[in-house]
């Protein structure tokens, strides 16, 4: 399974983006999936998952009203809407796939493949 996350960028704070993240090599639709963070001189930590079927969600408090995370069996993509940015949301984000898909996880060992990651800057 590879994994290709995309559509980072510089926004200003208050403002919004779209993360894209694209697999090939597998059965997309059996996957739960999930978007994690790493800010600089940080641990790398949860942001939101999604159930293979796309009805279950979990999301950090941290970001919780704010992000939303959906997918597309389809076209085998699952997206990250932020909103309302803050500086404090800068950091790389990476898509991770859970083989089991069953419930959305938090657990970063939960997850087998893990996409190269895509850099989210806010300015304030």
């Amino acid at each position: 399974v590879q994994l290709q996350a995309f559509g980072g960028g510089l926004v200003q704070a208050g403002g919004y983006l779209r993360l894209s993240c694209t697999a090939s090599g597998g059965t997309f639709s059996g996957y739960g999936m999930g978007w994690f963070r790493q800010a600089l001189g940080k641990e790398r930590e949860f942001v939101a998952a999604i159930n293979w079927s796309g009805g279950s969600t979990l999301y950090a408090d941290s970001v919780k009203g704010r992000f939303t995370i959906s997918r597309d069996n389809a076209k085998n993509t699952v997206y990250l809407q932020m909103n309302s940015l803050k500086p404090e949301d800068t950091a790389i984000y990476y898509c991770a796939a859970d083989l089991l898909g069953v419930v959305p996880s938090t657990h970063q060992p939960q997850y087998e493949y893990w996409g190269q990651g895509t850099q989210v800057t806010v300015s304030s």
